[in-house]
């Protein structure tokens, strides 16, 4: 519009154009300095953390509150490293019963001077923290596991013994309790104790293999050694050895013979320690009823089936192995 014909306008319409150039104008400026800061638009805008702030390590500076909140909550929930040993755990804070006071941490942040750095209130809800820490102790301890003596191809194995874990869940939930106030998010080390195992793969040797249908007795005394191999009888058909894993439950020195509860046996007397001893001079009773290891008189008999069920060795060879076994070793009779 020409300055002439705004002259001929009426003058409430002149005035009305004037208002709207200037409303104009105004608001053209204020795009352009909108994004200046300091300006008169940026005042009236969210209030902002002032640069280099933290709360509890989360930096917040140049944040709103809202942001900051945000922020701080995700640096709360990052998990807690727990170890147990050699290995590493996580644990959610929320879970285990923190309670963190972010609004009043934000309003503290508004509030203070470039670069300070402001600490997180947590709250502990303690029964939700004590019951975290039995499922810790529950789940993550663990009983020793002795050394396992196995059979392969005839053979005995000895399977390394495995240490065990207790962990103790109020040593713990007080760690736990200490590092969700303070901010920490570890590792903490579990508090536990290691528990030894009663066997171990020394303690397993030696072993006995009693190899049924050869009639052959060996022992064996560690890993990779060649194993002493006698002959020995057997049961009868009739009255057969058994097959199974035993242990040996007893020894006796120039030991007395008494009958049996068998039909074989009826009538019997006892037979005392001497030369005509069924069982000659040594005993290793098994962990089965009647049945045991020991020499014999008859040594005849001796590669053959010819026993009621127990394991006959010469009287030398009795007596040699009586002084290399002992109570709780392994007899495999395959």
């Amino acid at each position: 519009m020409t300055y002439r014909r705004y002259r001929t306008l009426p003058r409430w319409r002149r005035a009305a154009t004037f208002l709207a150039l200037v409303v104009l104008a105004v608001g053209a400026a204020a795009a352009a300095r909108a994004d200046v800061p300091g300006s008169v638009l940026a005042r009236f805008g969210p209030e902002r953390i002032d640069h280099g702030v933290s709360v509890a390590g989360t930096l917040v500076g140049g944040m709103t509150a809202e942001q900051a909140a945000t922020a701080v909550r995700a640096g709360f929930g990052r998990p807690i490293a727990v170890e147990v040993g050699r290995r590493t755990h996580y644990l959610s804070p929320g879970e285990l019963g923190g309670v963190p006071l972010v609004a009043a941490a934000v309003e503290r942040a508004l509030a203070a001077p470039s670069g300070a750095e402001l600490p997180l209130k947590v709250l502990v809800d303690r029964p939700r923290l004590v019951a975290g820490a039995k499922d810790f102790a529950r789940d993550h301890s663990h009983d020793a596991a002795d050394a396992k003596i196995v059979l392969r191809k005839l053979k005995p194995k000895v399977e390394r013994e495995r240490p065990g874990v207790k962990i103790h869940e109020r040593g713990l939930a007080r760690s736990l309790a200490t590092a969700l106030q303070n901010g920490d998010r570890g590792p903490v080390v579990a508090p536990h104790t290691v528990v030894e195992p009663e066997v171990t793969r020394a303690d397993a040797w030696p072993v006995v293999v009693i190899r049924r249908d050869e009639n052959r007795l060996f022992l064996y005394t560690g890993a990779g050694r060649k194993p002493k191999v006698f002959g020995v009888a057997t049961g009868q058909p009739s009255y057969p050895t058994p097959l199974g894993r035993f242990t040996i439950v007893s020894k006796q020195l120039n030991p007395w013979w008494y009958p049996p509860p068998s039909d074989w046996a009826a009538g019997l007397e006892p037979v005392p320690p001497g030369p005509g001893n069924p069982l000659g001079t040594r005993w290793m009773g098994l962990s089965v009823p009647a049945v045991g290891i020991h020499g014999t008189p008859d040594a005849a008999s001796i590669g053959y089936s010819a026993s009621h069920g127990c394991i006959r060795m010469k009287i030398a060879a009795a007596e040699w192995l009586f002084d290399r076994v002992s109570k709780g070793t392994t007899v495999f009779i395959v």
